[in-house]
Parts: C-alpha cells; structure tokens; sequence
C-alpha cells in the first residue's frame, strides 16, 4: 500500500446541493428530448422544487432516475405526489423498472437525455447552469485545509464526470481525480484505490453504500462517515453500526485529528 494519504468524497449532497439543477435539468430532459405523450410542461414548473421530488430524492442513486420521478411528478393523469409518494418508495426500484418497461425505456438512454440537457445548459448560459448548485462551503474549506496538510482529495461520484469537474472548477477545487458514473461502482473504484492510496476516510450520504464498502473484504478498513446535510433517508441517521459514523459540517476537521 502505498503511503499517499487521501480522503475520499461523494459529491451531490456532500460538496454541493444541486436538488434544482437535479429537477431543472430532468424537467428540460423531459420537454426536450423524452417525446413523452404522458406530460404536458408549464413553464412555470422550473420555478420550484416539489417536495414530492425533494422526499424521494434521497432513494435515487443514478441521475437516469430523476428523469423517471420527474416525468411521473408531472403526468398529466395520476401524477406522483404527496398522498402517493409513500407508496411509490416503499416499492422504489420495483416500481422504477416497471415504468422503464411500460414507456419501453432503458436507463443508459435516459442517463444520455439527462447529460444531452446538461450540455444543453452549459453552452446556453454555463453561469446559470452553474448557480443551480448550492456549495456547502464547510466541505470546501476542508478539502482545501486537507491539499495544505499534504492529504490528497479524490470525488467518487454517479454524476457525469465532465459535469462534476466543471462545478469543481468554479469553486476551486481541484482533486487528485474525479471518478463519475462512467468508471463503474463506487465501491470496485474503492477497491482499485486502496492498492495505490492509504484512504483515510470516504464522507458519502448514501447509507447503502457505506454498508456496502464495509461489507466488502477489500475495502471494510476505509472509515466510512455518513454526511449529515446530505439527501439522507428518515430512518439514516439511525441504527448506524459502529463502523460508519454520522458527521455534521460542523465536525469535519475532527476527521483529520483522528487520522493523524
């Protein structure tokens, strides 16, 4: 193993809060290039965020999806809200195939209309695109104090990596490496690191993959953290096992105390 010391970071919901780019751009995929005969877009719905969209946000893992809640949001008959939105959850990735396979869509066709509607933006107006996002600048200023101490920073994402590196940019951050959805799981791109890097820790706000890493034999001596502000489940922050601890912004520059 080598002695490069790094941190590791997920990026949506733990660098930036992008839940309006998320439903901007899946709103746009949907007007522009879904060909949907089940929806009908008011311009007005750019305006605001659906807290039926921002309660569901947290079950999605890759971007494709948000383009599946979006259009079911906005359905002209028996559109997804609040008094069905439980329901939809409690049976999440069953009931995500299922519209996939009643509207015959693949997911890898509805990830390229969500990155087309990216770049759709980013040579439109890039600043605005850019504003879409809200930085959690605690993250930032860690990961800056973390290059001074000599401690390498590399993002894990299921974003796009062209789409995270241009985000990174405007805020001035610049990683070891920014691995996107394109590179695979999260956890195979974890394995291939511990054979080049010492982790000193990965701050993600997906439960689900934290456990996964634990689980994993190559990768169960990464201290996992559970971003507190991230797009976390009710139930998250809860029942968490020894191995992954919740971290709140406040609390971040305790992680490089325990590390060195």
């Amino acid at each position: 193993m080598s002695s490069q010391k790094i941190f590791l970071f997920d990026f949506d919901g733990v660098i930036v809060d992008g839940m309006h780019e998320y439903w901007h751009s899946s709103l746009l995929a949907c007007e522009k290039y879904l060909n949907s005969q089940h929806i009908i877009i008011d311009q007005k719905l750019y305006k605001t965020v659906p807290n039926s969209f921002k309660e569901i946000r947290p079950w999605v893992k890759y971007g494709w999806e948000m383009i599946l809640i979006v259009h079911e949001i906005i359905r002209t008959e028996n559109p997804l809200k609040n008094h069905n939105k439980d329901n939809f959850i409690n049976n999440y990735h069953q009931n995500c195939q299922k519209i996939l396979n009643y509207n015959s869509w693949k997911a890898e066709e509805l990830q390229k209309i969500l990155d087309k509607s990216r770049k759709c933006q980013i040579d439109k107006d890039f600043k605005s695109w850019v504003n879409l996002h809200k930085p959690f600048f605690e993250v930032i200023n860690f990961m800056k104090d973390l290059r001074k101490k000599e401690i390498k920073t590399g993002i894990i994402t299921t974003k796009g990596k062209i789409f995270a590196e241009k985000i990174l940019k405007q805020l001035d951050i610049y990683p070891e490496f920014v691995f996107g959805y394109e590179s695979g799981t999260k956890i195979k791109i974890a394995e291939k690191l511990t054979q080049t890097y010492k982790i000193l820790g990965f701050i993600e706000d997906r439960k689900k993959t934290l456990i996964d890493i634990k689980q994993n034999s190559r990768t169960s001596h990464i201290p996992c953290f559970l971003a507190d502000w991230g797009y976390l489940k009710e139930l998250d922050r809860y029942n968490l096992s020894n191995e992954i601890k919740l971290i709140k912004l406040g609390n971040l520059e305790e992680l490089v105390a325990i590390q060195r």
